[in-house]
């Protein structure tokens, strides 16, 4: 990867959940000046710390964390108003002579911050309220008849994307990828980027997975979403659809079916665990460093050095 020693470092630490990002940060903060910033999506949110495996009050302690439980549930919170926010978060670091570590696994978080966000003007009410509330195999038909191209790269049961695709044609009378091609307020050329994607074996990463939701119910995870479900928030809002909390949920409403609800829990973190080890091998530059190993005391001492060299030269 060529970079320019003149321009200010930025680490990237991505990879799917539970992957061992955290760890890596951390150790790193042991030998760098750095901030940590989060660029998970479920970890914005304040009611989330356990649920999200949000870094414990004792690893905030040891480096400068932000925009971890900056936004309360009751918001909703976009790629472009995170990218905003990193934007701010990365040049105070930078200010103050740290290096900043963006550490997460939300792909749209990353990649909005880096290349920027497509200018699509407001959608109409009218024509996302009737787009929204079609089935999504019948939004899918209507896209391929609006906007072929998108409906080419786009999955028919992409329910999210394929809504917005067809809202924005049908609101701007443009195709998405008009807009896309015209990204402003990205700062990828305007940093020396340090990244590292961790993607390592998945039968270990779902072991990780499983282990760590086991974790999350003894630590305080059912507490936790039974506080989120008494402040009678929108089911629709994203930190009510953030993975776990359907399932405890349903959990708390039915205990006795307790062992169905904590498997169904488990299996959709795996998933979402496999959607983002796909999106991180594919969509990313071939020459971003991919670690495929699992994270050990020895990978990550070698990885630490490595950044650490990375950070502070060529």
């Amino acid at each position: 990867m060529k970079s320019d020693p003149k321009k200010l470092p930025l680490v990237l630490i991505a990879g799917p959940t539970a992957s061992g990002k955290s760890a890596l940060a951390l150790a790193l903060s042991r030998l760098l000046p750095v901030t940590i910033v989060n660029a998970d999506a479920s970890q914005v949110y304040r009611d989330l710390r356990v649920v999200s495996a949000r870094p414990s009050h004792e690893e905030e302690r040891q480096a400068p964390h932000r925009l971890f439980g900056h936004v309360d549930g009751a918001q909703g919170y976009s790629a472009a108003a995170w990218a905003a926010d990193a934007r701010t978060a990365i040049s105070k670091a930078q200010a103050n002579w740290r290096v900043p570590v963006l550490v997460g696994g939300t792909g749209m978080y990353i990649r909005t911050l880096l290349e920027g966000i497509a200018p699509v003007p407001a959608i109409a009410p009218d024509v996302r309220k009737t787009v929204r509330a079609l089935a999504v195999g019948d939004a899918y038909t209507a896209l391929a008849s609006e906007d072929p191209t998108a409906a080419a790269r786009l999955s028919p049961n992409d329910t999210t994307r394929v809504a917005r695709a067809l809202e924005v044609v049908r609101s701007t009378g443009q195709p998405i990828a008009h807009w896309q091609a015209r990204r402003v307020g990205g700062i990828g050329d305007a940093v020396r980027l340090v990244p590292i994607i961790l993607l390592p074996p998945r039968e270990w990463l779902f072991a990780r997975c499983d282990a760590r939701f086991d974790a999350m119910l003894a630590g305080g995870g059912k507490e936790e979403v039974a506080a989120l479900i008494a402040r009678g928030l929108d089911p629709d809002l994203p930190v009510m659809r953030a993975i776990g909390v359907r399932e405890i949920a349903a959990m708390l409403a039915r205990p006795s079916d307790a062992e169905r609800c904590i498997a169904d829990a488990k299996i959709a973190t795996r998933q979402y665990a496999k959607r983002q080890f796909t999106w991180f091998r594919n969509q990313l530059p071939a020459d971003w460093t991919r670690i495929e190993a699992q994270l050990g005391n020895d990978i990550i001492s070698d990885l630490v050095i490595k950044l650490q060299h990375m950070a502070l030269t060529d």
